[in-house]
């Protein structure tokens, strides 16, 4: 019976098992070639994820020079869809990786799902709307430097944690 027992064990205990990750990751911007042309130089420094569920589509860009974000600003609220939000963050960022404080995650839709023109469809379901979150840290990402639409919900979650946001 132990014989039995222990070849057992030694069987599950070295048969391939398969891993599963909560993301996929590529460690370049693959945002579609339809968003603006002045995101392109931000494509090689930026990560893709795709997951958790669904294959929903996140794209995450840090930024080190104000400047250089205040610039982009404009074209990165091109691509969210109308009414939908901005998620406002602050601190170390699961999207952003570790040493960046501040930057943008662009939220979309599962590959090959269109995002809704008009998030007053998603009746408050943004994962079928490009939204952004905001990686605030008060020196490179400064809301009082930049304009928010007038006709965007603002989602201020700058002082609950750092865990991914999915308003």
């Amino acid at each position: 019976m132990n014989r039995v027992f222990a070849v057992l064990t030694a069987f599950v205990l070295c048969s391939p098992c398969p891993l599963y990750a909560d993301y996929g990751v590529e460690d370049r911007g693959t945002w579609p070639m339809s968003w603006p042309k002045e995101l392109e130089g931000l494509r090689e420094r930026s990560r893709a994820f795709e997951g958790p569920m669904a294959l929903l589509l996140h794209y995450s860009i840090p930024f080190t020079k104000r400047e250089e974000f205040e610039a982009v600003w404009p074209h990165l609220l091109k691509v969210k869809t109308k009414g939908a939000p901005i998620v406002l963050t602050r601190g170390s960022n699961f999207w952003l990786g570790e040493g960046a404080q501040a930057g943008v995650c662009i939220h979309t839709p599962p590959n090959g799902e269109t995002p809704l023109a008009d998030a007053k469809e998603a009746g408050g379901n943004w994962r079928h709307t490009t939204y952004i979150e905001l990686i605030v840290d008060g020196e490179i990402v400064d809301l009082n430097r930049i304009r928010l639409p007038p006709d965007t919900p603002i989602v201020d979650k700058r002082f609950q944690g750092d865990a991914p946001t999915m308003p």
